[in-house]
């Protein structure tokens, strides 16, 4: 991720592991991602379209609370650099310049976690020769 357009924190409690952690959010035009700062379980989001005319965020209902946010970022259609309207859910990932509209309209494509529960002596290989 080297292109830099949002990049945020948001406190809540994690839908993994349940602890009360930093979500880190990234977004740039090529993915978005909300990582768990607590068990590394991260959510990836990939574009599904942009637009300078839409008005609003994509919204749907889903199993999570949606997380309606602000962050700075350089908006990639008008260049100014300030804030944007995040909208978070669980299946999608919206954010809006305030500035011109230019909105981004991503949808969740992966999740994984970070930090694998087993420990070297809980994996069976076969003995090395």
């Amino acid at each position: 991720m080297s292109e830099r357009f949002i990049f945020t924190r948001h406190r809540t409690r994690c839908y993994h592991c349940g602890e009360d952690a930093d979500q880190i959010i990234k977004a740039v035009s090529a993915q978005a991602q909300v990582i768990c700062s607590a068990c590394g379980a991260t959510r990836i989001f990939i574009p599904r379209f942009e637009n300078t005319g839409a008005v609003g965020t994509c919204t749907p209902i889903g199993r999570y609370d949606l997380w309606t946010l602000e962050a700075d970022g350089r908006c990639k259609n008008c260049g100014v650099a300030g804030p944007h309207d995040l909208a978070i859910g669980c299946n999608h990932f919206t954010t809006r310049c305030r500035n011109c509209g230019y909105t981004h309209f991503y949808r969740f494509n992966l999740e994984y976690m970070a930090q694998c529960p087993l420990d070297d002596e809980g994996v069976s290989v076969p003995p090395e020769p």
